[in-house]
């Protein structure tokens, strides 16, 4: 096996373990309204969304190709700077995960790569405006107008329905909620699953197995959607938490008004070829939901330090992107160097996550995910004197 045809077959394991993270960070789009209103039990949504996931990655090439042939400039970009920027997209989503936090797979994925990009080719490695018109416009329209949709809905149907949450016509929202739910967990295996394919299309390009401007392969196609549908089924339990709990207290209407209005945005724009962020888009409607019935419902402290982190991720995602990138780009030893802080760094945050585990058995219990920075002493073990651990609260 030749040294670039090595690399090439890493990044390509990269790609998918990023899917496969990029499944169960935003498994939460999907489902996290249906679970947190009842209409669906955690493992049955998670399994429903799987399943679609892997389907709705078969529906669309169009974001495959944005990424592939439109975002960098496929003649500087080498191999090496794609592994870098998915590098630092995995290490970032799993972060992000670990406090429950529904920041974007796509604009984590986005930033490691121009920042990597940066670093070894460049500015003339970035096509900036294609970034601005298929990723930063659509990532600021896009969660506005979905949240705008879903309030005026749930406005609309609230003013229709005296004591909308008591009416018995409440429990058709809950079943239509099946259907909804199912709607985005298409979109999202439309639209995420596709960044995939166009960054392993990519590197297949840059590597010379593949001919410029052509789109993913068959197999490629298949192997992303199996990804993305692996991780979406492990279920991402933190992050639905603070998506269904945590924003607003979800009633079926709200639900059924957040996830059309996302699912809605998710796949026109995955047809139009936009890097949409699905966690955004669903994050949008979902306050929207809350807006339209009332205000105060939303939980406006949770949503700005969400803001927040959507402002800090492809910034810091291009700035791990970079960092890795001047590593990795030493030579074989660099890459070796990359790869092993990886595989550390996932394992550190999964030990982490550990200490204070979300599952599908307490997923609704609580609107807060907390990380334990250490171990909590047994009964036994501590003495009543003892001070109390101190938690770090996401």
């Amino acid at each position: 096996m030749t040294g670039t045809l090595f690399l090439v077959v890493t990044v390509i394991v990269t790609a998918l373990f990023f899917d496969f993270t990029n499944g169960f960070h935003d498994s939460a789009n999907a489902m996290a309204t249906s679970v947190a209103t009842g209409a669906l039990a955690p493992r049955v949504a998670v399994s429903i969304a799987a399943v679609l996931n892997v389907t709705g990655a078969f529906l669309s090439t169009e974001v495959a190709r944005t990424i592939s042939a439109g975002m960098v400039n496929d003649a500087l970009v080498s191999p090496t700077m794609i592994f870098a920027g998915l590098v630092a997209a995995i290490l970032w989503n799993l972060l992000t995960w670990l406090f429950g936090l529904p920041s974007s797979s796509s604009h984590a994925l986005f930033g490691g790569l121009i920042g990597a990009v940066l670093v070894g080719a460049g500015l003339a490695g970035v096509n900036f405006s294609v970034i601005v018109s298929k990723i930063l416009l659509p990532a600021i329209a896009a969660p506005v107008i979905a949240g705008i949709a879903a309030a005026l809905g749930t406005r609309l149907v609230y003013s229709l329905l005296r004591r909308a949450d008591e009416n018995p016509a409440a429990r058709w929202f809950r079943r239509a909620q099946t259907v909804s739910g199912s709607m985005i967990a298409l979109a999202h295996g439309t639209s995420d699953g596709q960044k995939t394919m166009g960054v392993i299309t990519l590197v297949l390009i840059t590597g010379g197995y593949q001919t410029s401007g052509t789109g993913p392969e068959v197999w490629v196609i298949v192997a992303a959607g199996l990804a993305i549908g692996l991780g979406t089924y492990s279920g991402g339990w933190r992050i639905m938490r603070t998506m269904g709990k945590g924003l607003v207290d979800l009633h079926p209407l709200q639900g059924f008004a957040a996830e059309t209005t996302s699912a809605s945005a998710i796949l026109a724009s995955a047809h139009m070829g936009f890097g949409l962020s699905t966690t955004q888009v669903c994050a949008g409607s979902v306050m929207g939901s809350g807006a339209g019935r009332r205000p105060a419902h939303v939980r406006w402290r949770i949503a700005g330090r969400m803001g927040l982190g959507w402002l800090l991720t492809l910034p810091s995602a291009a700035a791990f992107g970079a960092g890795a990138a001047a590593i990795a780009l030493t030579g074989t030893l660099g890459v070796v160097v990359v790869l092993v802080a990886l595989v550390a760094g996932s394992l550190g945050i999964l030990a982490l996550s550990r200490r204070s585990a979300v599952n599908r058995h307490n997923v609704t219990d609580d609107a807060t995910v907390t990380v334990r920075l250490r171990r909590t002493p047994s009964v036994r073990s501590r003495q009543s004197d003892d001070p109390p651990v101190v938690d770090r609260i996401a």
